[in-house]
């Protein structure tokens, strides 16, 4: 499913390919946009966010201290009771893709 997000990503990324065929803008700033566009988040549900967090090796006290909350939060999204969002949601799709390693 597309959503309004990526929709308007894929409109932008086809526009910035017409003008890096046309000559207005580089190859690196071409470049530059792909990395942008590869920022996107997803929601994560909880059972994988305890997943993700067994997989590092993390206890809850230690993953909350990773993502700068407290551990009752990450408690509440595990539950189901909250979802993670702005950049603690960021921080967990980084984690997931690429580990803990690479935010520390």
């Amino acid at each position: 499913m597309t959503t309004k997000n990526s929709r308007l990503l894929d409109e932008i990324r086809e526009t910035t390919q017409g003008l890096y065929e046309s000559g207005i803008i580089s190859a690196r700033r071409m470049g530059e946009y792909d990395q942008l566009r590869n920022l996107e988040v997803h929601e994560i549900p909880p059972q994988q966010i305890k997943e993700l967090r067994l997989r590092e090796h993390l206890s809850q006290a230690v993953m909350a201290a990773v993502l700068n909350v407290s551990t009752s939060a990450l408690q509440k999204w595990e539950s189901g009771d909250n979802k993670p969002n702005g950049a603690s949601l960021r921080l967990l799709n980084v984690i997931e893709k690429k580990g803990v390693e690479a935010i520390l």
